[in-house]
């Protein structure tokens, strides 16, 4: 894949300048910009309209440990569990002990939380956590927090959003960010935005695979963009499978939240049996990865494309209060939870690998950050916790902040060079669109719950079939660099499955099904360099 994507000069091409130049609309993203100084000058970049993204859909809640009987030891000793070896302590520490400083910060931003009586808040439960912990707004508690950000972020006079911006590359010079180079849906052409400080809160790539809970903006963009450039990638073989995703025919993309086994609800067979007391001790509230599973083989067992969840023995009252959105969804589809199974089958979710940082959320660029779904803080290790992404967001987008109202920024200063272009000798046509289908199809088949080196290396020789199809074609829209990213991240993903040869976490071979302590590191990519491992 060429360095850069797009092949026109950079003198050509209009600029803007900005203190602090932000990828993203999600959590991470608005409450960055909310955390930085007043007189830093930000500008926040999001692909589609402002509502878009991973964060709006989070449904579970945040992880926070307020309740009495909890504390931030119990929270992280629960991170580590689930994270299966790989969690980087520092950063989980950092995570736990500062949750509940950005969580009076969201209370001040006007954010409801559900409450047990004025002075209570009201604490679920969700898989592997072993405290009632979580706090939530009914079942939409990430449009409930985004929403009030925006709100805030609207008021102040330093931060100001583009809406239907695609970020193509971030440019760099001497190993310093330069600007995010853009094109502007709106107006039709190509922008710089110029800083020094930018940050990548561009949420993961979930459309990578055909089955999944994200919008369709999630197609890895902020990652490969940030790849391209130099930025260090780490753990892009653990791919997280919620459980339990609506399977309707009219929609198999619809999250039924944690919560909901939270509460009670029991996973059932075709047959109508219980069947997780043969997979986990913990059985509904095991760790993301071992319900997926367990929900997988069974439905290879029985030859069907879904089993049920079941919470049928909490009242219509209960159930309409506590998860208004799921059940109103539901009721649209022709299922009353309180009568009925609800069909479900695992669909990907979340991505715990990404752009690697410090606790700071710097990158190995300077001047150059990460933080939400396209960061690997370290936090998730091989399998996230539940309900610790919305919480990775706040505090490390606050670490951020923190960072930058502590340095001097100097857009105005900042010259943007012409670079070595690339020569394309074709267009992107009709045909070549019908690509990320096919890299959809490929991932799901081959690189999803469970894998082995066959299936694996058939997805890679057919990525590679793709990406040679494209490596001469132009670029232009933004679908086309979709295509781009989506090649190269799903080539990434499939070799670091392949060399991964044990089990862990969101990463199952089903022909090298153990744990082996020999693996317990992270696989770690530069482009141009050999591939590392880092203990």
């Amino acid at each position: 894949m060429q360095r850069y994507l797009l092949n026109k000069n950079f003198s050509d091409i209009e600029k803007v300048y900005y203190d602090v130049v932000i990828i993203g609309s999600g959590i991470a993203g608005v409450y960055t910009a909310l955390s930085l100084n007043p007189d830093k000058k930000t500008v926040i970049l999001t692909k589609e309209t402002i509502d878009i993204n991973n964060s709006v859909l989070a449904q579970g809640g945040i992880a926070v440990s307020l309740d009495k009987g909890d504390s931030p030891v119990l929270h992280y000793n629960d991170t580590l569990f689930a994270g299966a070896g790989l969690c980087k302590s520092e950063s989980v520490w950092v995570l736990v002990n500062e949750a509940a400083e950005r969580i009076d910060r969201l209370f001040e931003y006007g954010v409801q939380f559900d409450r047990k009586s004025k002075e209570e808040l009201s604490f679920g439960r969700e898989a592997a956590h072993s405290k009632n912990r979580i706090i939530h707004a009914g079942d939409t508690t990430g449009k409930e927090v985004c929403d009030k950000l925006v709100s805030v972020a609207k008021e102040r006079e330093n931060i100001s959003f583009r809406e239907k911006i695609f970020a193509i590359d971030l440019i760099v010079e001497d190993q310093e960010a330069k600007g995010i180079l853009a094109f502007d849906e709106k107006k039709g052409d190509y922008v710089i935005f110029v800083s020094n400080n930018i940050i990548c809160a561009a949420g993961g790539f979930g459309r990578l695979y055909s089955m999944t809970t994200n919008p369709e903006i999630a197609t890895g963009d902020g990652v490969c963009m940030s790849y391209r450039a130099g930025a260090v990638l780490a753990d892009m073989e653990f791919v997280q499978f919620h459980p339990t995703v609506l399977h309707h025919p009219m929609d198999k993309h619809f999250l039924i939240s944690e919560a909901v086994r939270g509460e009670g609800a029991v996973l059932r067979n075709q047959k109508g049996e219980r069947f997780m007391s043969r997979y986990h001790q913990l059985q509904e509230l095991a760790p993301r990865d071992v319900v997926a599973r367990a929900i997988f083989s069974e439905m290879q067992k029985e030859n069907v494309e879904n089993e049920f969840l079941d919470i049928t023995f909490k009242s219509k009252e209960y159930l309409v209060n506590r998860f208004p959105n799921i059940y109103k969804t539901c009721y649209g589809y022709g299922i009353d939870m309180s009568k009925d199974y609800i069909p479900v089958a695992p669909a990907e979710h979340y991505c715990m690998g990404g752009i690697e940082t410090d606790i700071w959320g710097q990158t190995n660029i300077k001047g150059y950050y990460a933080c939400g779904e396209a960061a690997c803080t370290g936090i998730h290790g091989a399998n996230r916790l539940a309900s610790n992404s919305l919480l990775e967001g706040l505090v490390f987008g606050g670490k951020i902040a923190q960072k930058i109202n502590q340095s001097k920024t100097d857009y105005i200063n900042i010259e943007v060079k012409d670079v070595n272009l690339p020569v394309y000798t074709d267009q992107f046509d009709s045909d070549s669109l019908k690509i990320k289908e096919k890299i959809r199809e490929i991932m799901t088949m081959y690189v999803g719950i469970i894998r082995n080196r066959e299936g694996l290396e058939t997805a890679l020789k057919l990525i590679r079939v793709h990406m040679k199809t494209v490596e001469n074609k132009e670029p232009v829209l933004p679908a086309h660099f979709e295509i781009c990213n989506m090649l190269q991240l799903a080539e990434i993903i499939i070799e670091n499955a392949l060399l991964r040869e044990e089990s862990r976490g969101g990463h199952f071979r089903s022909d090298f099904k153990e744990t082996d302590d020999k693996w317990k590191k992270s696989i770690i990519r530069e482009i141009g360099k050999e591939v590392r491992y880092e203990a």
